[in-house]
């Protein structure tokens, strides 16, 4: 076991999806996976192993935050050898056109963090996607849907800025969506030579003012779960 993940080594599969919310987690295993079996509820960040379409697969939540969702990614890369994690979690839009319910696919995550400064001695760190997932999460999304975009994303650590333009050159410089975890994602998978990808579900929109229901992102936006593992496993 790790600090953090109370499983034991086997009981997590090499590819990983990581929602947020850890209900969301408790949610995409019930609704996709058969024989699904509890790894983990220390903290509460439930995690669970089953299969889809035959194929070991986990469903763990990450929590809010780079802060967070580090400590369980940086956990399920050294000590549960896990190969693949894709986050399947919300965004806020930050185009035009952009509508509640859009799929994101990161290509690269920017951040307002000082986390990646501290890890490289003050510069910058370029996080991006595995191509390989990008391209099959691509593929699989335009199989099921017309409403995906692919490109940057700015991983934020404040949910509540105090400055309310703070959005503003980002959008300026195509920044598709702000979420919080994406860079964090990135840069681990870089260290420990694993492939990770961000998918994310428009939950709210930055430039129109609209904002999906908590019940909604908890049981809402399947869409993405669906890509992910077609995208990881099929």
């Amino acid at each position: 076991m790790s600090i953090h993940i109370g499983a034991e080594k086997g009981e997590i599969a090499e590819t990983v999806l990581m929602p947020g919310d850890p209900l969301r987690a408790r949610y995409f295993a019930e609704t996709f996976l058969k024989d699904i079996k509890l790894f983990n509820e220390v903290r509460g960040m439930l995690g669970f192993t089953g299969t889809w379409e035959g194929k070991r697969v986990s469903v763990m939540g990450s929590g809010m935050g780079i802060p967070s969702s580090s400590i369980y990614i940086n956990e399920l890369l050294e000590f549960y050898d896990v190969k693949k994690i894709i986050r399947v979690g919300t965004c806020g839009s930050m185009q035009p056109g952009m509508k509640i319910g859009d799929l994101v696919l990161a290509m690269s995550a920017s951040t307002d963090s000082n986390v990646n400064r501290l890890r490289f001695g003050g510069m910058d760190y370029a996080a991006t996607a595995n191509f390989e997932l990008l391209v099959k999460a691509y593929n699989a999304a335009k199989e099921l849907t017309d409403r995906v975009f692919v490109g940057g994303v700015i991983s934020g650590d404040l949910f509540y800025s105090d400055d309310k333009s703070w959005h503003e050159v980002w959008v300026r410089y195509g920044i598709l969506a702000a979420e919080m975890e994406a860079a964090g994602l990135y840069t681990l998978a870089a260290k420990y030579k694993a492939q990770a990808l961000a998918i994310m579900t428009v939950s709210d929109t930055i430039l129109g003012g609209e904002e999906a229901s908590s019940e909604t992102r908890e049981r809402g936006f399947s869409l993405m779960a669906n890509v992910a593992l077609k995208a990881a496993l099929g």
